[in-house]
């Protein structure tokens, strides 16, 4: 059929480019030989015994899953109680949890744009916030986008500036998600203040990592609770679960209840991810000793990496971006290192903003010390 050849015809240009992706599933712990160099479980949260105590529990008391979307028959004391904690560590008044971070990427951009008015994005935003940025320039009342470069607070004040009067969102991610730096939030934020913006974060990949008691890079920059600013984050990472999380004012959780499609239309999360989620904030609020291990882990990994002559992007929490010369090299190196036993990430176009290939480390405590340096031989023996 001619719609399955003209398939046939793009998997063949993109198998060609070096872009083709493959679905390998891992096997359960116990059985896996790999060391886990490419998940995002930070704090090795996601086995921890507590944890699956909690969600234990609740499965048995509620089944495996919610039965319904929130507003129907989903909601249970398990998402009220991770939504209470939730806003208590982010410093905010009201926090609504979502099934996915990208769904919660999704509502948070369209609930804050403003008909005609402006959202300025990052040129490194995750995937999400950009399909955010695209579904509020569709429908009545479109939001138009435009994309500044990269954490650079001048560049969105000149955005800004050119637009008074307009409503804006200034969109960015804290730790960014594939080279893994820090983005200027203080600096942000005193731009959109003075232009009257709103500043929405992805805290996704430094909550847990960041900030007191792994409140966030919001936290760290000093902006908890500050007016004009929403945060995002998801639940997959530091606390080793599922689902997302929209944190703001009342009235932005009052809106996204009553209007927000990502939170109307789909099946909530399971009551079992939400008390293993709660479990896991808990043990995160206390983790400093956890933190630390991680800033140990990406300072020694940086400076192997480096030493041996390789291009590492310095890193804000546990994500560690090493350069790469070609989408091919790098699926190459990935596949090398997973046939000796170390999962390493491998990001392409278009999943890197800029263009470039490269391996993508991150970092988790759970990992053995041995084993996590031995990765680093692996990773170095197999370059390019």
């Amino acid at each position: 059929m001619e719609w399955l050849s003209a398939l046939d015809e793009e998997a063949a240009a993109r198998h060609a480019a070096g872009l083709r992706r493959e679905l390998r599933p891992r096997p359960a712990p116990a059985a896996d030989p790999v060391t886990d160099l490419a998940g995002n479980d930070y704090l090795g949260l996601s086995r921890d015994p507590r944890v699956l105590a909690a969600a234990a529990e609740a499965l048995a008391q509620f089944g495996l899953g919610a039965g319904g979307s929130r507003l129907v028959r989903g909601s249970t004391d398990p998402h009220r109680d991770l939504e209470d904690a939730l806003a208590a560590l982010l410093g905010f008044p009201g926090a609504l949890v979502y099934s996915s971070g990208y769904l919660a990427n999704l509502g948070a951009v369209r609930a804050l744009a403003r008909p005609g008015g402006l959202i300025v994005s990052d040129a490194h935003n995750h995937a999400s916030l950009v399909d955010g940025c695209r579904l509020a320039r569709t429908g009545r009342g479109a939001a138009e986008t435009v994309v500044s470069p990269h954490a650079d607070p001048a560049g969105v004040r000149a955005v800004l500036a050119a637009n008074p009067g307009r409503p804006a969102v200034v969109v960015t991610e804290s730790i960014f998600s594939v080279d893994g730096d820090l983005a200027p939030l203080a600096e942000l934020y005193e731009v959109a203040r003075a232009h009257g913006a709103l500043l929405l974060v992805d805290d996704a990949h430094a909550l847990g990592v960041l900030g007191p008691s792994g409140a966030g890079g919001v936290a760290a920059a000093g902006l908890s609770g500050a007016p004009g600013v929403v945060v995002t984050a998801t639940l997959s990472k530091s606390l080793g679960a599922a689902g997302g999380v929209i944190a703001g004012p009342p009235q932005l959780r009052r809106q996204l209840i009553d209007t927000g499609r990502t939170f109307i239309f789909d099946t909530a999360l399971p009551p079992a991810v939400a008390a293993g989620a709660l479990a896991a904030l808990r043990l995160l609020v206390g983790g400093a000793d956890l933190r630390a291990e991680l800033r140990a882990r990406a300072v020694l990994a940086v400076d192997r990496l480096r030493g041996e002559g390789l291009e590492v992007a310095s890193p804000a929490g546990g994500v560690i971006s090493v350069a790469a010369p070609s989408a091919d090299e790098a699926v190459a190196w990935a596949a090398a290192c997973r046939e000796r036993g170390v999962a390493v990430g491998c990001f392409r176009p278009p999943s890197t903003p800029d263009g470039r290939s490269r391996l993508r480390l991150t970092i988790n405590v759970g990992v053995p010390a041995d084993a996590f340096d031995r990765a680093l031989d692996v990773i170095l023996k197999e370059r390019p």
